[in-house]
């Protein structure tokens, strides 16, 4: 990618942490929201190179971590039927459900198919018209757009056999519920740059003066990351509870319009359930009544599937950044990404998964 090279100089990444050391007085917790930024953060080693008073929790802005296990059985029961084609993203398929995953489905003759996109399934749903075609439409704001659109094409072919099984979730809700909890540590919010591509910052206003916290709008790599954890602690050090962006080459307050109108036009608000955290009210997106002709759990009847979480995964308190993954008893030992007890390990954007990876050796040490 053009200029990806300037985001990983080591010595602009030099300078930025100059700053940083030479600005932080107090000791500030900061929670990164997204999955993807736990890993750069991982994978650039850059927790160790910031000054001890930072310390970076992880919040829950991994799609594949936070789908409610009840979703994933959900996911398991239509899987299995004879008569259905099941697509997913990749990243879905070992998620764990309460008895096995898709993997295991597909194991067992299940027609479970990796996509890359949800158009993908509908054009799986075109060219099979005798089975029925259900795409797992996961994610926060960022996927919500393509899983939309799958909808409104779909009803322009006039696809009888096409359907999705909604799971989206949005950001700001969480952010509030983890704000307000009384064992909240976060003083500080680096916001997910993907996800406000689409749906811009202005909802993070009112989030940032209630709270009276500063949010950066920050991106992936590790010259983002810190640009953005520096304008961080510049707000927390100077009391100003204020939203700033600093990932500007892609990020606008307003967000991208069409896409918006679009998730407006297919998706309403609805509670949901996180996976590891519980219900979190008006916090995931649903199909309008005017679609639930594809709606995947009305059209197979799963509505009213119920499950319990496990009682050893502590996925919920390190989603809230109340813990870190080596302070669960069952991290590298019962829960492994060979086993692992809950969607924190098996996702690719998981905290315990990118602890695993990369922080592991760190720790036996």
């Amino acid at each position: 990618m053009r200029y990806l090279e300037e985001f990983r100089d080591a010595e602009l990444v030099k300078n930025v942490l100059s700053k940083i050391n030479h600005t932080v007085k107090h000791p500030w917790v900061i929670m990164e929201i997204c999955g993807g930024q736990t890993h750069s953060i991982m994978h650039h080693g850059i927790a160790q190179l910031l000054p001890g008073e930072i310390e970076l929790v992880h919040g829950p802005g991994c799609p594949v971590c936070v789908t409610s296990l009840e979703l994933v059985d959900k996911a398991l029961s239509i899987a299995s039927r004879p008569n259905v084609i099941f697509c997913s993203f990749g990243d879905m398929l070992r998620v764990p459900g309460s008895h096995g995953d898709l993997f295991s489905v597909k194991a067992a003759g299940g027609q479970v198919r990796i996509v890359y996109s949800p158009l993908d399934a509908v054009k799986i749903a075109q060219q099979n018209p005798d089975k029925e075609v259900v795409f797992f439409a996961i994610g926060f704001e960022t996927t919500a757009p393509a899983n939309a659109m799958s909808v409104l094409y779909a009803q322009s072919l006039g696809l009888q056999n096409y359907s999705i099984l909604v799971s989206h979730v949005t950001v700001p809700p969480a952010m509030h519920a983890i704000l307000s909890s009384p064992h909240n540590r976060v003083q500080g919010f680096l916001a997910a740059g993907h996800v406000c591509s689409v749906m811009g910052y202005h909802q993070y206003h009112a989030i940032s003066q209630i709270y009276k916290i500063p949010i950066v709008v920050t991106g992936f790599e590790p010259l983002d990351l810190l640009n953005g954890i520096l304008m961080t602690v510049e707000l927390l050090e100077s009391g100003t509870p204020r939203v700033q962006n600093a990932y500007s080459r892609v990020v606008s307050e307003a967000g991208n319009i069409p896409a918006q109108a679009l998730i407006k036009r297919v998706f309403q608000d609805c509670d949901r359930n996180w996976r590891g955290i519980g219900l979190i009210p008006q916090s995931g997106w649903e199909l309008r009544p005017e679609y639930h002709f594809f709606d995947a759990e009305k059209r197979f009847e799963v509505e009213q599937i119920q499950t319990r979480e496990s009682d050893i995964c502590i996925s919920g308190q390190i989603l809230q950044g109340i813990k870190k993954p080596p302070q669960c008893p069952a991290f590298g030992r019962i829960c492994t990404p060979q086993n692992p007890l809950g969607a924190t390990m098996v996702s690719s954007e998981g905290t315990c998964a990118a602890y695993y990876r990369y922080a592991r050796i760190d720790m036996e040490e």
